[in-house]
C-alpha cells in the first residue's frame, strides 16, 4: 500500500476516533446534566396516605406500588399547576390541568379545572375557590383537593411558574395554534386564525378572558391548546444544540414529584405511544355567595367527569364517550 494512502487512513481513522470520542463525552456530559436538573426539580409531596376514592372500581384501575406506574405502562394521572409567583406572594395557582395518560389507548384525557370553582379545601377546613387552595398550602394542598372534588387519585404533579413556562416555549420554537376569533390584549393583536407565538404571546394568548364570549371556558380551552401543543413539540423536541438551555430553564421554573427514573423511562417508552389528547369542559353555573362570585360543578357533572377519568384510566383500546 502506497505510503500517502496509509496516512489518508490514519488521519481519518483519527478524526473518526476523536468525533466519536467527543460524541462519547458529550453525551455523558448531557445525561448527568440531564440527570441534575431532575434532581434540581423533584419535589415530592409529604402526604401521609395516596388518596382512596369512593369508588370500588377505581381501586381495580391502581397497580400495587406506586413506583409500578410507569415502569410497568400503567396509567396515571398527573396534575399540572400554572402558578403566578411574584416577590414574596405565595401564589395561586392560576391553571390546573388534570391529564390522565394511558398508554394502552394511545392517548391523554386532558381537562381545566375553573379556577373559581367552590370546593372543601382539603387541609385547611374551608369552602373556597380551588385556586386558592396553592396559596393556602401549596401543591400539596392543591393536590389533596383537586383528589377529593374528582374523588379519583392524582399520581403525579408539575407545577409551572408562568414567566418561566413562556421561556420554555421560546427554547422549543414557539407554538402553533388555531385563534377562533380576534383579540388586541395588552398591547398585542391576535388575529382570528392560524398563529404561531413565541412564548411571551403564548402567554398572553392563554390568560385573556374579558373579551372571550365563552369567559373562563374560552380561556381555558385557549390553555389546553397551548399545553397541547408543548406537549407534542417536547415529545419530539431532539435540538441538541438547546437541550442545556432547556434544562437550565426547568431548573428554574418546574417542581414535580416525578423522579429521574420515571422521567427516563416516559420518554423512552412512552412518547411513541401517545397519539391523541382528547379534551373535555366541566360544566357548571356561577354563584354569588357571601358577594364573593363562584363557579358552581353540581354533583351530576362531578360524577360524569370522575367517570371520563375512569374510563379513561381503565386498560384496553379508547371508547371515547367524550
Amino acid at each position: 500500500m502506497k505510503r500517502w494512502v496509509k496516512r489518508t487512513l490514519v488521519v481519518s481513522g483519527s478524526v473518526i476516533a476523536a468525533i466519536g470520542l467527543g460524541a462519547a463525552v458529550y453525551t455523558w456530559h448531557l445525561y448527568h446534566s440531564i440527570k441534575q436538573t431532575a434532581a434540581q426539580i423533584y419535589e415530592p409531596i409529604q402526604t401521609s396516605a395516596a388518596y382512596v376514592s369512593k369508588d370500588p372500581e377505581v381501586k381495580e384501575t391502581r397497580p400495587a406500588a406506586a413506583e409500578q406506574l410507569i415502569d410497568e405502562k400503567h396509567p396515571f394521572t398527573v396534575l399540572a399547576m400554572g402558578v403566578d409567583e411574584r416577590g414574596e406572594d405565595a401564589g395561586r395557582s392560576d391553571t390546573l390541568i388534570v391529564m390522565a395518560v394511558n398508554p394502552a389507548k394511545k392517548s391523554i384525557l386532558m381537562f381545566n379545572i375553573p379556577r373559581d370553582t367552590r370546593t372543601e379545601i382539603i387541609g385547611h377546613g374551608t369552602l373556597d375557590k380551588i385556586n386558592h387552595a396553592y396559596a393556602f398550602g401549596g401543591a400539596e394542598m392543591s393536590k389533596s383537593t383537586v383528589e377529593h372534588f374528582l374523588d379519583f387519585p392524582i399520581d403525579y404533579y408539575i407545577r409551572v411558574n408562568m414567566e418561566g413556562f413562556a421561556q420554555l416555549i421560546d427554547l422549543i420554537g414557539g407554538v402553533e395554534v388555531e385563534n377562533p376569533f380576534a383579540f388586541f390584549y395588552e398591547g398585542h393583536q391576535f388575529d382570528k386564525g392560524p398563529l404561531k407565538l413565541n412564548g411571551n404571546e403564548a402567554l398572553l394568548y392563554s390568560r385573556m378572558r374579558y373579551d372571550d364570549p365563552r369567559g373562563d371556558f374560552g380561556r381555558n380551552a385557549r390553555q389546553r391548546e397551548i399545553v397541547k401543543q408543548v406537549l407534542k413539540n417536547a415529545l419530539t423536541y431532539n435540538s441538541f444544540t438547546q437541550i442545556e438551555k432547556l434544562l437550565d430553564q426547568l431548573g428554574g421554573s418546574v417542581r414535580t414529584n416525578i423522579t429521574f427514573d420515571e422521567m427516563k423511562t416516559f420518554i423512552a417508552d412512552y412518547r411513541t405511544d401517545l397519539e391523541s389528547i382528547d379534551t373535555v369542559e366541566i360544566k357548571g353555573s356561577g354563584a354569588t355567595i357571601n358577594r364573593v362570585w363562584y363557579y358552581i360543578v353540581g354533583n351530576e357533572e362531578k360524577e360524569r367527569i370522575h367517570n371520563l377519568l375512569k374510563e379513561q384510566m381503565s386498560a384496553g383500546e379508547a371508547d371515547s364517550k367524550l
